[in-house]
């Protein structure tokens, strides 16, 4: 990476958040990233919303919660709801958001699945940095930089002519 990224994790009060929250925390110190905040927000459903807020502040995101499923179609609708929301953010804004907000059947699935905030930041950090555990040849990285090229001049006929030029 060549800054230091700074990074926000938005974490859920509702269901027991704890042991995804320590995992990514745990996975960041592994990693010596140091400019970390955290907030938390009532609900998983209001995660967008505390990342929208905070977009322009922070290189990335990491979303911690944990939604259980109850007798009610509520549940499919909430966990649609925020993926669409926390996609639409990183779109947009060309962020990368870890999705560690659960979606379980039961509280025994979610303490399973306690690794999920590491994995969540790990996604991040590649997205940050996509190259740091490659090591590329000066071919590729020439391959490359000629694709990035192609993709800003926005030429698909080109881009295709490249894509079955590196296939063969």
């Amino acid at each position: 990476m060549k800054k230091k990224p700074k990074i926000l994790i938005v974490r859920s009060r509702y269901n027991n958040t704890l042991e995804l929250y320590e995992s990514a925390y745990n996975e960041l110190d592994k990693r010596k990233i140091q400019n970390v905040a955290s907030t938390f927000v009532n609900g998983a459903f209001e995660i967008p919303v505390a990342i929208a807020r905070n977009i322009n502040k922070f290189d990335a995101f990491v979303a911690i919660g944990i939604i259980i499923k109850g007798e009610t179609p509520n549940f499919n609708l909430i966990s649609q709801a925020i993926t669409d929301g926390i996609m639409q953010l990183s779109i947009l804004h060309k962020k990368p958001i870890g999705n560690a907000i659960l979606t379980c059947l039961n509280s025994d699935q979610a303490e399973e699945r306690g690794h999920k905030g590491k994995e969540a930041v790990e996604a991040v950090l590649d997205v940050l940095n996509p190259d740091a555990d490659r090591k590329l040849t000066i071919k590729q990285v020439k391959e490359l930089d000629e694709f990035n090229a192609l993709m800003k001049e926005d030429n698909p006929e080109k881009i295709l002519k490249m894509i079955r030029k590196a296939k063969k």
